[in-house]
């Protein structure tokens, strides 16, 4: 891969501690191949969709591939399940490895390898992939909660840049802390709480722990008819979140459904600008699930039509 596009730009998720490895980790990448500090830039999936992709080229990550973006001189480095492969762009891609995986195999092969990439790398990859019948499943996701917790740009400037740094931090005590006394606490009380927003579809209400565990394991142990659980968080002051989880794949094609994207059993969606409470977040979800029926043509409109045939038939 010694010939990869020069790009102007590097985009990657914001949402998340894989957009954040595998950003930073395409940066290096970039420094190393031509010698130059290129901008990194994150963001949701609502405000990625709707941008204009003006540069003549850019490397992404962790956002999925869409033929709007198929342009030369454009590198995806992503693990999203998309419906068509570039004919135009770079692509490295596979949906059994993490974004964060995908760039340091890139980086590696540039020499850009070390042990506490290698395991920061690897707790990334089983927190974004939920590989949770690893040992140190556990550990990962309290690196994830990072993310979740002091967002993308703030952890991002705590360490400087310097992904690494993050191993051992002392902020994952309180990431383990809060797992072990929340978590148990959160789930006995969300579990009676599920609200049906549709016959596939729960909402999820939380007031303490960690909402993706404690969603996993009402997902594991079946403890709600639903299939995708949907979970409502709040990003900065004005913007309402959904988060969606499933165990078969169908937390994507809801989610698509909200305009929104991931992965087939973890995925989000951005509520319109309108939506500034979770009642009112719980009302439009409703609306969008469980769309109105067709309304049948008045009487008056079918006689029409029957006539309209006859006509024709007489002909």
């Amino acid at each position: 891969m010694n010939d990869l596009p020069r790009p102007s730009v590097i985009f990657t998720h914001e949402s998340d501690l894989d957009g954040l490895v595998s950003g930073v980790l395409l940066q290096r990448l970039a420094r190393k191949l031509f010698n130059v500090t290129v901008p990194l830039e994150a963001y949701h999936y609502h405000a990625w969709k709707q941008r204009e992709p003006r540069e003549h080229c850019a490397w992404v990550t962790d956002l999925a591939f869409e033929p709007r973006l198929d342009k030369p001189g454009w590198l995806f480095v992503d693990h999203h399940a998309t419906e068509s492969m570039p004919r135009y762009a770079r692509i490295v891609f596979d949906t059994e490895k993490s974004a964060g995986l995908l760039s340091y195999e890139l980086c590696k092969a540039q020499g850009l390898g070390s042990p506490q990439l290698d395991r920061l790398v690897h707790l990334n990859n089983l927190a974004d992939l939920f590989l949770d019948e690893d040992p140190d499943f556990a550990t990962a996701t309290d690196y994830a909660s990072l993310v979740k917790v002091y967002q993308f740009w703030n952890l991002h400037r705590l360490v400087n840049g310097e992904i690494e740094r993050l191993l051992d931090h002392p902020l994952l005590e309180v990431m383990a802390t809060k797992r072990r006394v929340e978590d148990p606490i959160g789930y006995e009380w969300s579990r009676p709480n599920v609200v049906a927003l549709s016959p596939e579809v729960g909402y999820v209400d939380t007031v303490i722990g960690n909402t993706n565990l404690i969603v996993n394991r009402l997902l594991e142990e079946k403890a709600t008819p639903h299939p995708v659980l949907l979970s409502l968080f709040r990003r900065g002051t004005v913007v309402m979140v959904a988060s969606l989880r499933s165990r078969n794949g169908e937390a994507l094609k809801v989610a698509e459904r909200l305009k929104g994207g991931g992965h087939a059993n973890a995925a989000g969606a951005v509520m319109p600008k309108s939506i500034k409470t979770i009642p009112q977040a719980v009302d439009y979800l409703r609306q969008v699930l469980n769309p109105a029926p067709a309304k049948p043509a008045p009487l008056n409109d079918l006689n029409s039509l029957f006539e309209a045939v006859d006509s024709e038939s007489s002909k």
